[in-house]
């Protein structure tokens, strides 16, 4: 066999193993992959049951509820079209509170309702952390 049919099968064998990396790695990323809803679109759409997702939303006030157990809690998800009632058990962070956004990963239920098994507590941007409120209005001037 000569040098350059060697050279062309050892290309066309490095692409078919990088082509078959890929689809492997897109298969699998499939399974993982976590689509963002918002209550209307749930509301458009159906429930996509079975399937990892992300809820996004407001808060609604006074939808918080702590259950006895202490670590449980149920609050609604609105986006001004729909409501989704939600369920949650864990720690919650400490941005979570009523009329403030959130996301929560986890699935829905036949129901309606979904569970999650994470929050994210978002803010606006003009959020600043307690610490940094503070020394923003100590003001220091540098002498050159």
């Amino acid at each position: 066999m000569k040098a350059k049919h060697q050279r062309l099968i050892l290309a066309l064998l490095a692409l078919a193993a990088v082509v078959g990396a890929a689809l492997l790695a897109l298969s699998a990323l499939k399974d993982q992959a976590a689509f963002f809803y918002a209550p209307g679109d749930v509301k458009k759409t159906g429930l996509p049951l079975g399937r990892a997702v992300r809820l996004g939303g407001m808060v609604e006030g006074g939808s918080i509820r702590k259950m006895p157990d202490g670590v449980s809690i149920r609050f609604v998800v609105t986006d001004g079209v729909a409501k989704v009632p939600v369920a949650f058990t864990g720690i919650v962070p400490d941005l979570f509170r009523e009329k403030s956004g959130v996301v929560a990963e986890g699935s829905f239920n036949p129901d309606g309702s979904f569970t999650a098994t994470n929050l994210l507590a978002k803010h606006d941007e003009k959020y600043m952390p307690p610490e940094m409120a503070g020394s923003m209005h100590e003001t220091k001037t540098l002498k050159q």
